[in-house]
C-alpha cells in the first residue's frame, strides 16, 4: 500500500491531521493499534454507560475554527456544559473551578490569612533555582505549594518538588502567580464551562476518523508500527505487525516520541538514543466502580491531592452531559499515577477496587452499591519533566525535526503536557504546511512549533 502521508496513532492529533490531508487532495493511511480512534482521549461503554480514559473535556480556550469544525461534525451531540468539581482541602470541600464567595465560606480563615499573606509578598520572592518547587514557591508562595500544589505533584509524578523541572510549572499550571489566581475568581472568568459529546469524549475522535474516511483516508486498525524506514527508495517505510510494510512520501506520528526513535531505521546516533531512553512517562491505572444508582454526586470532578490515598482525582461521567445513560446506573472513575514498576501496578481488579473505595470512605463519601470493577491500564500518559530533562528532549526533537519527511506532534509525540484542543491545533498546523504538491512548508512548521512551546494546559 503506498500514500503520500502515513499517520501512525489515531487520537485527537493524528485523526484531526488524516481528515485535513485527505480533503486536500492527499492519499492517507492511518495505523492504529487499538480496535478504534481516540487514544486515550477514547471513550467505551461499561455497562451500558459511556466512560472516558480519564477525566477529559473540551475548553472554551479551543481555537474558534476547531470549535466550529467540530460542532459542525457532531452538531446537538456537542453539548456546553457548566463546570461542576471540588476538591478536598483539610477535609473540606472547596468548589472547582475556584469560586471568591465559596472560598471565603469553606476555607479556614488560618488558610485564608497565610495564603493572602504570600500574594501580598510575591513581590519579594523569585525563583532561586530553575525547579518546579522554587517556581511555584516564588509564584504562589508556601501556604498553597505546601497544602495542594506540592503532594498534588508527588502523587502525579512521583517525585519530588525539587526534582521536577521548573518547565513543569511553566506549563501545567495556568494560575501560577497571584494575579492569574485572582483573574480566575473575578466574574466573567472563561474557566466555568466546557464542551462535551454525548456518548463520551471520545465521540470527538470517532466523529473526525468517520469524517477523514469518507474524504478517502484508510485506516489499519488492530495494528502497530514495528519499524519506521527512513530510507527506502526514494520513500518512506513504515513496516506492521502483521508483516505489511506501508510506502508513503511523508510519516506523521502521534506515537510517544521516546518509541518512535527506537523503531527508526537506520536508527538515530547514540546520543539520540540515549537521550530518548532518559525520558518517561508516567503510568496510569484507571479504576471503574459501576455502581447501582442513579447518580453518586451532583459533581462531575473530585480532585482528591493529599497523601491519604493513590488516588488523585476521580469523576463521574453521568454527569459531563445529558446523554442516553440507563437511570439505575452510574460510574466512577478513579486515576492512580504510578510507574509500571510499581506494586500498585501489579494489584489485581478485586484490589483496586478495595484502593478505590477506600478513597471515598477517607475522603468522607458515602458508601455505595458496587455491581462491578473494571480496570484500565494506561503504560504512557503524563511526561516525567525531571530536573534536567531539556537537554534530553532538545536532542531528541533536534534531530526527527531535521528528518525532512518525518513529522512528529501530538501530546505524546512532542513529549508535551497539552490538552486535546492543542493536539487539534497542532494537526491543524501540519496540514497548513503540506502543499497541494506534495511538498511541506518547513518554514510555517517551525513557526507553528514555536506556539505549541506557549501551551500552557487548562485545568
Amino acid at each position: 500500500m503506498t500514500a503520500d502521508v502515513i499517520v501512525l496513532g489515531a487520537g485527537p492529533a493524528g485523526v484531526g491531521a488524516a481528515l485535513h490531508a485527505a480533503r486536500g487532495g492527499h492519499e492517507v493511511v492511518v495505523v492504529e493499534r487499538s480496535d478504534r480512534p481516540g487514544g486515550i482521549a477514547g471513550s467505551f461503554d461499561l455497562s451500558g454507560v459511556f466512560v472516558d480514559y480519564g477525566s477529559h473535556r473540551l475548553h472554551p480556550a479551543t481555537d474558534p475554527s476547531i470549535l466550529a469544525e467540530l460542532r459542525g461534525l457532531l452538531g446537538g451531540d456537542l453539548q456546553h456544559r457548566p463546570r461542576n468539581g471540588r476538591i478536598l482541602l483539610d477535609g473540606r470541600w472547596i468548589a472547582f473551578p475556584l469560586q471568591a464567595k465559596d472560598l471565603v465560606r469553606r476555607l479556614p480563615w488560618t488558610f485564608t490569612a497565610a495564603a493572602a499573606r504570600d500574594a501580598a509578598l510575591a513581590w519579594t520572592r523569585s525563583p532561586h533555582e530553575d525547579t518546579f518547587e522554587s517556581a511555584m514557591l516564588a509564584g504562589l508562595g508556601p501556604t498553597l505549594c505546601e497544602r495542594f500544589y506540592f503532594p498534588y505533584a508527588r502523587k502525579l509524578w512521583g517525585l519530588e518538588p525539587a526534582e521536577i523541572s521548573a518547565e513543569q510549572a511553566r506549563r501545567r499550571v495556568s494560575a501560577g502567580t497571584p494575579a492569574r489566581l485572582l483573574k480566575r475568581l473575578l466574574p466573567g472568568a472563561k474557566t466555568g464551562t466546557y464542551w462535551y459529546p454525548r456518548r463520551g469524549y471520545g465521540q470527538i475522535s470517532t466523529a473526525l476518523a468517520q469524517a477523514a474516511g469518507e474524504a478517502g483516508a484508510a485506516f489499519r486498525w488492530e495494528t502497530a508500527a514495528e519499524r519506521v524506514h527512513l530510507e527506502r527508495g526514494g520513500s518512506m517505510g513504515v513496516e506492521l505487525a502483521d508483516g505489511t510494510i506501508l510506502e508513503g512520501r511523508r510519516v506523521w506520528s502521534t506515537i510517544p516520541l521516546t518509541r518512535l526513535a527506537l523503531i527508526l531505521d537506520p536508527p538515530p546516533p547514540p546520543n539520540v538514543l540515549e537521550a530518548a531512553r532518559s525520558l518517561s512517562f508516567r503510568a496510569m491505572l484507571l479504576v471503574y466502580l459501576v455502581l447501582g444508582c442513579g447518580r453518586y454526586t451532583p459533581h462531575d470532578t473530585h480532585y482528591l491531592p493529599e497523601s491519604f490515598t493513590p488516588v488523585t482525582r476521580f469523576s463521574e461521567p453521568k454527569n459531563y452531559r445529558d446523554g442516553d445513560d440507563p437511570n439505575g446506573r452510574t460510574v466512577l472513575c478513579f486515576e492512580i499515577p504510578c510507574n509500571k514498576t510499581d506494586k500498585i501496578w501489579q494489584a489485581n481488579d478485586t484490589e483496586l477496587g478495595t484502593t478505590a473505595q477506600r478513597a471515598l470512605t477517607i475522603a468522607g463519601l458515602p458508601g455505595a452499591p458496587v455491581e462491578e470493577v473494571a480496570v484500565r491500564r494506561l503504560p504512557a500518559v503524563y511526561p516525567i519533566y525531571h530536573r534536567g530533562f531539556e537537554h534530553a528532549l532538545n536532542t531528541l526533537t533536534g534531530w526527527a525535526r531535521a528528518q525532512p519527511d518525518l513529522l512528529t506532534f501530538g501530546r505524546q509525540g512532542l513529549f508535551a503536557h497539552d490538552n486535546a484542543h492543542h493536539a487539534l491545533a497542532m494537526a491543524w498546523a501540519a496540514t497548513d504546511a503540506l502543499q497541494p504538491n506534495g511538498g511541506f512548508d518547513h518554514a510555517a512548521w517551525d513557526a507553528a512549533c514555536a506556539r505549541f512551546a506557549e501551551h500552557v494546559v487548562e485545568d
